[in-house]
C-alpha cells in the first residue's frame, strides 16, 4: 500500500488563508489533491478565483476577505462550516510585511498594520476556527505561520514584523494547551527564505544573494517545498504533534 501524505483528509473541510499566491497557493492545491474540500481565502477575490478553478476535486470555495475585519472573519468561518460540510483544519498563512531600513523609520501605522494583521487577526481567526472544530466534535488541526525572525530576532525596520511572528509562536503554544483536550492540534511552520512576492518585492539584490549564500543548501525554497509540511501536520500521521514550531529553512537557522 502506498503511503499517503494527506491520510485522513478525504472529505475534510480546510480553510487556507493567503491562498492567492506565495506558499498559500500550493498549500491549497495540495490539500485539494489529498481529497479535502478547501476554502481558499485571500484579500484578492480574483486571485483565489483563479486558484480554485485549477484545483483538483470539487466543493472548493474561493473567498475574498479582509481578515482584520473580525465580523467578516466570523462570517467566513460560518460559511466554511456550512458550505464545506465541516471544518477540520485551518492553515493560516496570510501576513503582511512593511520593509523599513531602520528602527527609526518604523511608524505607528507600520506597527499597527503588521501587528493587527499578523497577530491580532490570527488570534481571533484561530479561536473562531477552534470553536467550530469543538462544535464539530471530531477534533481538528490548526497550522499557523511564523518566520525565522521569531528565533533570530529582527534587526532595524524588520523588528515590528518579527515581533508579530514571535507572538504567533507564543500564542500557538497556549492554544495547543487550551485546545488539546478537544483533540485539536496547534502547530507553527517557520519557513526560511522562499521565492514569494513578500520576500522578493523591493529587496536589494545584494541582500538576496547574501541570504542565499548563508543558507547551507545554497538556495531559497520554492513554495511547493514548504506546502507538504502543512499538509502533513493536518494529516493523521501528525495526530500526536502539537505545540511544535517546525523549522523549514534549509538549515539557515537550527533549533
Amino acid at each position: 500500500m502506498a503511503w499517503d501524505l494527506g491520510s485522513g483528509l478525504e472529505g475534510k473541510g480546510v480553510i487556507v488563508t493567503g491562498a492567492g499566491g506565495g506558499i498559500g497557493q500550493p498549500t491549497a492545491e495540495m490539500f485539494a489533491a489529498a481529497g479535502a474540500r478547501v476554502m481558499a481565502v485571500d484579500l484578492r477575490q480574483e486571485a483565489v478565483d483563479e486558484v480554485v478553478a485549477g484545483m483538483e476535486g470539487d466543493g472548493h470555495i474561493a473567498a475574498g476577505c479582509d481578515l482584520t475585519d473580525l465580523d467578516a472573519q466570523s462570517a467566513l468561518v460560518d460559511r466554511a462550516v456550512d458550505e464545506l460540510g465541516n471544518l477540520y483544519a485551518l492553515a493560516h498563512l496570510a501576513a503582511v510585511l512593511r520593509r523599513r531600513s531602520s528602527m527609526d523609520d518604523v511608524t505607528e501605522d507600520d506597527w499597527d498594520f503588521q501587528i493587527d494583521t499578523n497577530l491580532k487577526a490570527s488570534f481571533f481567526l484561530a479561536r473562531s476556527c477552534a470553536n467550530a472544530m469543538i462544535a464539530g466534535g471530531v477534533g481538528g488541526r490548526m497550522i499557523l505561520f511564523s518566520s525565522q525572525g521569531w528565533w533570530s530576532g529582527g534587526f532595524g525596520g524588520s523588528t515590528a514584523y518579527c515581533a508579530s511572528k514571535g507572538g504567533i509562536v507564543s500564542m500557538s503554544r497556549g492554544m495547543a494547551r487550551t485546545y488539546g483536550p478537544h483533540q485539536i492540534t496547534v502547530n507553527v511552520v517557520s519557513p526560511g527564505q522562499a521565492s514569494t512576492s513578500m520576500l522578493l518585492t523591493d529587496i536589494d539584490p545584494a541582500v538576496l544573494e547574501s541570504m542565499t549564500k548563508d543558507t547551507p543548501l545554497g538556495r531559497i525554497a520554492d513554495p511547493s517545498e514548504i506546502a507538504p509540511v502543512v499538509v502533513f501536520l493536518a494529516s493523521q500521521h501528525a495526530r500526536f504533534v502539537s505545540g511544535a514550531t517546525i523549522n523549514v529553512s534549509g538549515a539557515l537557522q537550527m533549533y
